[in-house]
Formats: C-alpha cells, structure tokens, sequence
C-alpha cells in the first residue's frame, strides 16, 4: 500500500537559498509538502498511510534537473531506452530530464518528439523534456520543423553531437528560436580542426601517439556564437564547456548582458587527459578531458556563476563499444548514477558549496529551460531528493540501473548516495537499506 504521507524526521533541507532553520522535519502529504520547520513532524504517528522516515544525517534537497542527456531511444534501445534512462535518473536524484535528439531517426519533427514524450510518461514520474534538432537531420544545413517540436513539448533546440558550423544556419536558427523563447543549445567544435581526432591535444596525446583536439576548436565556435548572439538578442547555452578560453569567453560576454549561459559535466571538472594514460576508454569523451588549467579554470567558472549549472552528458554505450582499442571506441560517459557522489568530492573539498552544488542542479537549469525555480516551498506538489552525503559505497555493475555500464568510476569508491527521490509528490526511488561497501570507520577512544 502506497503511504498518502511521508514524514522525513532530522534531515538537513537545503535549496537555493542556503539550508532551512539547520535540523528540521519535513512532511510530504499526498504529494504536496505541507510542513517544514523543527518539530513539523508532531501528530503523526507511523501506520499504513503515514510513512516516518528516521532522515538523521541525511540531506533534502529539491529535486535534480538534468539539463543534457542521451536516452537513446529511439534507433539505439541496446544501449539505453526512456524507461531505464529515467530510472537511473531516479535512482541519482534527478526528477527532470532533458534529452538530446541525436537518435534515430533524429528527433527534428514533432512526430518524434511526441513519441518520447508518450514513451516518458508510461515508463516513470520522473519527467522527459525533449531537445528537438536545429536542422533536419542534424546536417547542419536546412532548419528543422522548431515551431512544431515546441508546440509537442520540446524545451530546447541543439544538434548536439554536431557542431552548427556555418554562421549562416546559426543566425537564423537563433533568429527563429527566439521567436519561441527557447534556448539554442550548442556543441561547440570545430570540425575541421578535430577531424581524426581521439583526445585532447598535448603532451598526453603526443606521449600515446593519439592524435589530438585541440582547445581553439571549442574556443572558435564559443566567441562566434557569442557575436551572433548579442546581434540577434537570442539566447544561447554553451553544452559541455571543457576549456580555460570558453570560460574566459563567457565571462566577459556576460559581462556586457549578453543572453549566454553554459553547463559543464561532472567528469569535465574531476578528471583530465592524464585520465586516459593506458589507453582508457571509459575516459574517451566528446569534448575530450582538458588539462589541470581547464579543469581549474572550469571549477572557479562554477563556483562563480559564469558557468550556471551542471549537466551529466549522461552518454550510454554497450561494453563492445568501449571494450575496444582506443581509436575504435565511442565517446561517451554515463552520468546520472554518479553524478552527485562525484560532485560531493568538490563540496568536501571546498571548490563548491553545498547551497552553490544544488542550485546548480536545480533552480539554474530550470531556468535555462524556463520550469518553475526550484525550492522547497510549502504548499507545493514537491519534487525533492533526500541523500546521505556521507555514506561511502563502491560502484559496481549490480547498483547501475543504466543498461549501459560505460564510467571510469566503476569498481571505484566513493561517497554520498541518494536514497529516497520524489517527482511531483510521487516516491520513484527509494534505497531503503543500503549496505556498506566500506562502513564508516568507528570513533576512537573519547570521541562521540
């Protein structure tokens, strides 16, 4: 029996606008979170329609929102489909997921983008926004049907996997876009300049004899779009940023008011090319992992709201596609599992805060994408994902819920896991007992 109430007793709540009054209780009542504060939990007393959950030590938090990922579906189910997509994003906390249209057929018309939306509310709660194409087919050429894929749900257009290299499309794809309010979101490469190429270029690539991507690539196409953006009064989100130039590029446009905002990925911002030493292709990407000074230069870019949110890039691929030689192997990294326990690393290291780590996940890219901000306000039908941030678990096949298993953090340890998550006041995850791969170490003699 599905409980109408549940009480989360002792938790930490924590939004946008910092943590809620410290150690608080927060009561959720058929699907509407209706009390808030210390000692919000008096009157209630477990039974079978009153849930009380003992939420000491855990962290609540409005729920997530992915702002870039691939579901695969359709065209390329053997990797991932909509109903094991959303249910990885459940189990890493993520109540809303935006899904690039690089599948197959290409989500460039309202048919398709109707059919995900269709696929998405069978299989989970947990919502499906779809990115509909810039240009049919995503050949970078003749714009796609924008005005219909909006009208079917899209939040987004982007051709994401392909650069929209003539300067001529992206005028007018930005011109015709804001006609809609929406955002054109863009992967932003050169393709002339990365042709061939397998990683990042410099002493890494030159050391494994991989032929390499080099920043200008990204760099290029960031301050074009950047001009076109302030002639049209678009609005324009940079995918994936990976370079020190990007950052510098975005920060000074947003200096001068510019319509430009950016994501970057958890494994953008805890790894680099000396990640893929050993011909490693869990760490084979699109873009590539950069050197310490991009990855410092991105980290200093979130903390500062040059960069606004981050985004998974969630990128699934079946273990032939990776378990392969290097130059044979797809790009790609899963991300909706760990993308908050990888982040945790940068709140434990004080790159980040844990209010600037959950507006990044939650009211920035609502409104890149214009949903309502996030917060954990009473008298709302909530979206929240409770997690424990300090538990340390490792990684295996058996707790991904992706078909795909494609990360360099597998078999690797880490800390914080999310255990309950609910979308529009519906439980659609919960990990009740979790068993410990590593058990918190025991107090010494005096400690408590």
């Amino acid at each position: 029996m599905t409980p109408d109430v549940y009480v989360f007793k002792g938790v930490r709540a924590v939004d946008e606008r910092g943590e809620r009054e410290g150690v608080v209780d927060v009561v959720v009542e058929r699907g509407v979170l209706t009390r808030l504060g210390r000692d919000a939990s008096e009157g209630f007393t477990a039974n079978d329609s009153v849930r009380v959950i003992d939420a000491r030590g855990l962290v609540v938090a409005p729920g997530f929102i992915d702002l870039h990922a691939h579901l695969r579906e359709p065209g390329f189910e053997h990797k991932e489909d909509i109903a094991s997509g959303l249910r990885a994003a459940a189990a890493g906390g993520f109540t809303d997921v935006c899904v690039m249209p690089n599948t197959r057929p290409v989500n460039d018309n309202r048919l398709i983008t109707e059919l995900m939306m269709a696929k998405a509310r069978a299989a989970s709660e947990v919502r499906l926004h779809p990115i509909g194409a810039i240009t049919q087919n995503q050949a970078g050429e003749a714009l796609a049907d924008i005005g219909e894929m909006r009208a079917a749900g899209a939040v987004a257009i982007s051709d994401d996997g392909r650069c929209v290299t003539n300067a001529g499309v992206m005028r007018r794809a930005l011109e015709y876009a804001s006609t809609f309010d929406l955002p054109v979101i863009q992967h932003a490469e050169d393709h002339a300049l990365t042709e061939g190429a397998q990683m990042h270029e410099g002493a890494v690539s030159a050391r494994l004899g991989l032929r390499g991507w080099p920043r200008v690539a990204e760099d290029i196409i960031v301050a074009r779009d950047v001009l076109l953006t302030e002639y049209t009064g678009a609005r324009y989100h940079l995918a994936h940023a990976s370079t020190e130039g990007s950052v510098r590029i975005l920060r000074e446009a947003k200096s001068r008011g510019i319509a430009v905002t950016a994501e970057v990925t958890p494994h953008h911002l805890l790894l680099t090319d000396s990640n893929v030493i050993g011909y490693e292709t869990a760490c084979k990407v699109n873009p590539p992992l950069r050197e310490e000074r991009d990855l410092e230069a991105l980290r200093r870019a979130l903390a500062d709201g040059t960069i606004d949110c981050i985004a998974t890039d969630h990128a699934p691929h079946s273990a032939s596609d990776k378990e392969c030689e290097f130059v044979d192997a797809a790009m790609g990294i899963i991300g909706l599992e760990t993308c908050l326990p990888a982040l945790l690393t940068l709140v434990d290291q004080k790159v980040l805060t844990l209010t600037r780590l959950i507006q990044a996940l939650t009211t920035a890219p609502a409104r890149i994408i214009g949903l309502p901000a996030r917060t954990l306000h009473v008298g709302t039908r909530i979206d929240l994902t409770v997690f424990d941030p300090e538990f340390k678990w490792r990684i295996d096949a058996r707790s991904i819920r992706s078909k795909s298993k494609n990360t360099p953090l597998l078999r690797k340890e880490v800390k914080g896991r999310v255990r309950y998550t609910m979308s529009g006041g519906t439980m659609v995850y919960a990990l009740e007992s979790p068993l410990p791969e590593s058990p918190r170490p025991s107090p010494r003699k005096g400690e408590s």
